[in-house]
């Protein structure tokens, strides 16, 4: 099939042209469930070109746009369903002369690539910034076509931790109990400093080299699913780096909101659905920049839209990812929000996203969820988010003063009230809960560097609602004593050559960090299994004894029960069973499982001291029967 537009086809990497700049997507696939594709086309002699599309089967082109740039040209193609895969030759011509030819590749899509499965309440996520992790391959620590070199002596620098170290190190990870890997974004950040992040995106459609190929990260994708770890790829359409190349040539003059001036957002979260609020701070809130050197992105350009919605699926399909991640999710527009979830789960709808909405109010958390009836009619496609009021209230429920000095509420109440709360949520059990993450202190050091509610944390994590993630380094009590966010993503102990101590190994760690790794270890690999954790509901308790005895009891119709008590006393605390007889018989034997014990249970339980109880009630118990 041949079609003559007026173009000029710019090319990638991969191009023939030796003029080439960029045709994104690099290939695409047959057999999507949406036919349409949006070629963007970028070539400083784009203008009065003509190009023939040579043995082109079963695609049609059905519009051509230009752009305000004179550079740029965005083509529109229709794939049939029966089209095979293939590639086709784009040929461009001036005044009928050839001066450049492109091979266009069209896929076969793996097998199942419609039905990959998705993170869910069965998964442990490990969260990993791939610079402070390993460095398995030290030749790629530095890269003379990008900027910043390597430095580790530099907190804000980058310190080698790359694709290879991570799939060097899969075996851990599944021996931890770790089923899913979210990994912070591995995209080119060609950026002047602090490039280590991933978060200045300079390439969409290119891993850093600094971390390593396509290429290895496909195969590292691939060897974790050999495993059974499912991998999660962060994602970015607020804005991107103020390095990427089309910032020197703008496709649209409205491409970057503030006309690409930078105006800082106001970072105020309540706009969004603000009933009161004016549109400048509505402005204010979705247009601004997060820093200068993060351009923010206008999604309502249409062309823009779209270019960001296929950049996603690319890589889920190019990757076979479990999830996507989505980074400061109501910056963006949220009509865009709504059609960019929708896209995606209607390609992949077995597939999981999770969205961060950084506030401590589950009413405003819930607004984004899949299923929420909103004062506004507002509607998304968006299955879990992130419990950041969940884990606010972790802390101060395990730190609050017995006094209530600090304000915070009393102990475990905050928790209970929290949670009480889900009643907002369409889902409260698909929310991803977690002790920490990359943008905040180290769980460890927000407890006060204590152990024992170290361990009351972990448990409540394992054992709670919701789908749980674990930062690494979290479980050998990771700490930081600044708050610099390079500190808090510091190198993981035997990740590089040269590291007196290491993890991986069991080498050289204090012996608290060995107690914490083997209970981290010990309760994840135990909630693989129990399903009544991963699928069945939640009742909980009003705290007692001063609010420092928290309990609830994860339930199914099976009649497997999962009971959890919470001490944060000084002392040992006689539980009295009595008030939960409604779902507990009045004696039954049940498996503790932090201890690895039967016990037999009557009348009442004696909680330890700071501790954590864990019991596994077998669905033959008498109560399992009703």
């Amino acid at each position: 099939m041949k079609n003559r537009i007026l173009i000029l086809l710019a090319l990638t990497a991969l191009s023939l042209s030796s003029f080439a700049q960029h045709v994104e997507p690099t290939f695409w696939w047959v057999g999507m469930k949406n036919p349409k594709l949006q070629i963007m086309i970028n070539d400083k002699t784009i203008k009065g070109s003509e190009v023939d599309l040579k043995g082109a089967d079963g695609i049609t082109v059905t519009a051509i746009h230009s752009a305000d740039s004179p550079n740029y040209l965005f083509l529109d193609m229709l794939i049939e369903e029966d089209a095979p895969a293939h590639s086709f030759k784009i040929e461009l011509k001036k005044n009928g002369k050839k001066v450049g030819s492109y091979n266009y590749e069209l896929k076969e899509r793996s097998e199942n690539a419609a039905n990959i499965q998705g993170f869910d309440n069965s998964d442990v996520i490990y969260l990993i910034t791939p610079d402070r992790f390993a460095n398995g391959d030290y030749s790629n620590d530095n890269n003379k076509n990008l900027i910043e070199q390597a430095n580790r002596e530099a907190w804000g620098g980058r310190h080698g931790g790359d694709i290879k170290g991570i799939q060097d190190h899969l075996d851990y990870i599944d021996d931890m109990g770790f089923t899913v890997i979210w990994l912070n974004p591995l995209l080119e950040n060609d950026m002047n400093d602090h490039s280590y992040h991933g978060y200045a995106t300079t390439d969409y459609y290119k891993s850093d080299p600094r971390y390593g190929s396509n290429e290895e990260y496909k195969a590292m994708v691939d060897a974790a699913r050999e495993k059974g770890i499912k991998v999660i790829m962060d994602v970015i359409v607020n804005h991107c780096g103020s390095n990427h190349w089309w910032m020197k040539d703008l496709p649209f003059n409205d491409w970057i909101n503030n006309g690409g001036e930078f105006i800082q957002t106001s970072h105020i979260h309540h706009v969004a659905q603000d009933i009161h609020a004016s549109a400048y701070d509505k402005r204010m809130f979705n247009d601004g920049w997060f820093v200068e050197t993060m351009p923010d992105l206008n999604q309502r350009n249409e062309f823009l839209s779209t270019y960001l919605i296929q950049n996603n699926i690319w890589w889920i399909e190019y990757l076979g990812l479990a999830g996507i991640r989505q980074d400061t999710y109501s910056y963006s527009d949220a009509q865009f929000m709504t059609d960019w979830s929708c896209a995606i789960m209607e390609e992949y709808p077995n597939l999981n996203i999770v969205g961060e909405e950084w506030v401590n109010q589950p009413a405003m958390i819930s607004y984004w969820q899949k299923g929420k009836e909103n004062h506004d009619g507002y509607t998304s496609c968006l299955p879990s988010l992130m419990d950041f009021p969940l884990q606010e209230s972790l802390v101060k429920a395990l730190t609050s003063d017995p006094e209530n000095k600090d304000g915070w509420g009393s102990k475990f109440k905050v928790l209970y009230e929290t949670l009480s709360q889900d009643y907002l949520y369409p889902d409260p059990y698909g929310l991803v809960t977690f002790p920490d993450n990359h943008d905040m202190s180290r769980f460890y050091t927000q407890i006060g560097k204590d152990l024992d509610l170290y361990k009351m944390g972990i448990a409540f994590i394992m054992t709670s609602r919701g789908i749980p993630q674990i930062y690494y380094g979290t479980e050998i009590l990771a700490s930081d004593s600044t708050g610099d966010h390079g500190e808090i993503r510091s190198d993981f102990p035997g990740g590089w050559e040269d590291d007196a101590a290491s993890a991986f190994d069991n080498k050289g760690l204090t012996d608290d960090q060995q107690e914490a790794m083997a209970y981290m270890k010990q309760l994840s690999n135990w909630r693989k299994d129990c399903e009544v954790v991963h699928n069945g509901k939640l009742m909980h308790f009003v705290p007692e004894n001063n609010n420092q005895v928290y309990t609830y009891i994860r339930y199914n119709d099976k009649g497997d029960k999962v009971f959890v008590a919470l001490n944060r006393a000084d002392e040992d605390y006689k539980l009295s069973l009595e008030k939960y007889s409604e779902i507990l018989p009045e004696s039954f034997t049940a498996k503790d499982i932090i201890n690895n014990k039967e016990i037999n249970v009557s009348g009442s339980i004696n909680l330890p001291a700071r501790g954590a109880l864990i019991l596994e009630a077998p669905s033959s118990s008498p109560k399992g029967e009703d």
